[in-house]
């Protein structure tokens, strides 16, 4: 029982953490930041709520939940069961679940992005003014990322058109940065809780809250190299131009708030940013102690 009283703080704290977090601005002065603290709290919420179950269900056994589960699963496979394994069962259900939605969220994503490589092979050019890029003929502005083991970065005629080189520059710099920084697989796992939980609008405000830390993580990478002003202007220029289906693009999220954040957001003090990461680490350690020991 002393496991599930701290797997179930663990888990009320992390869904009263959630919706102030997902509105919270001092996480803009910290992207990189921001998005660990999201990681940690989603696990942390994952881990509880199946811990939960299961520290419930096995709370007969009197032992660690792993020692509790195989002395359950001996009995079930003899018949041997009691009321409370609807817990148990409950619990299993739901982290198979979770993980079925990831492993079915990223094989979309997959195809998804494989048909728009092979439309990439065949209409996208190469172009000097764009380097590392392919180039698609459309009148209207648009830079977008297809990341991959391989990342493709993708931008228009019209953007060529529309923005200054160091604009051009600024912008591809954003879009390398999601490639590099692999910012998909840090969306994948609360894309995949929408599937799962699609009309709970909590999880759309903390899916909604982590797409724009990423974005503002790959403006600060960018703007490092190339410079504020010119990615902001480049975000000016674009507006809220939505990026194709699988893919990240540089004007698709709250354009306004990075704009404000490009103005000059002060960053965060290191004693904050270390007082989250420990803060985060603690949060994700207590579900992980009873679970493994």
């Amino acid at each position: 029982m002393n496991a599930a009283l701290h797997l179930a703080a663990t888990l009320v704290l992390c869904v009263a953490a959630a919706g102030p977090l997902a509105r919270a601005r001092w996480v803009w002065r910290a992207p990189r930041i921001g998005i660990l603290l999201w990681q940690m709290l989603g696990l942390s919420w994952a881990l509880s709520a199946v811990g939960l179950l299961l520290a419930l269900g096995l709370a007969p056994y009197d032992a660690p939940i792993p020692v509790a589960l195989g002395r359950w699963a001996h009995d079930a496979v003899r018949g041997d069961v009691t009321p409370a394994s609807v817990l148990v069962v409950l619990g299993l259900l739901s982290a198979s679940d979770l993980l079925i939605g990831l492993l079915w969220t990223w094989c979309s994503v997959l195809r998804v992005r494989r048909r728009h490589r092979d439309v990439l092979a065949l209409v996208a050019r190469r172009d000097d003014a764009a380097p590392g890029a392919f180039v698609l003929d459309h009148p209207h502005p648009v830079a977008y990322c297809v990341p991959g083991t391989r990342s493709a970065v993708v931008l228009s005629s019209g953007a060529l058109t529309a923005l200054t080189r160091d604009q051009v520059d600024a912008v591809l710099g954003h879009e390398h940065a999601h490639g590099r920084e692999r910012h998909d697989l840090v969306l994948l796992p609360f894309s995949a809780l929408c599937e799962v939980l699609p009309k709970v609008r909590l999880v759309r405000a903390v899916a909604g809250a982590v797409a724009l830390l990423v974005e503002m993580r790959a403006d600060e990478s960018a703007s490092l190299r190339h410079g504020a002003q010119p990615l902001a202007a480049a975000l000016r220029r674009f507006g809220s131009t939505p990026a194709p289906e699988g893919a990240l693009g540089a004007a698709d999220v709250a354009v306004a708030a990075r704009l404000a954040r490009l103005a000059g957001l002060p960053p965060l003090p290191a004693l904050a940013r270390w007082s989250v990461l420990v803060g985060g680490l603690l949060l994700v350690c207590t579900p992980v102690s009873f679970l493994v020991r």
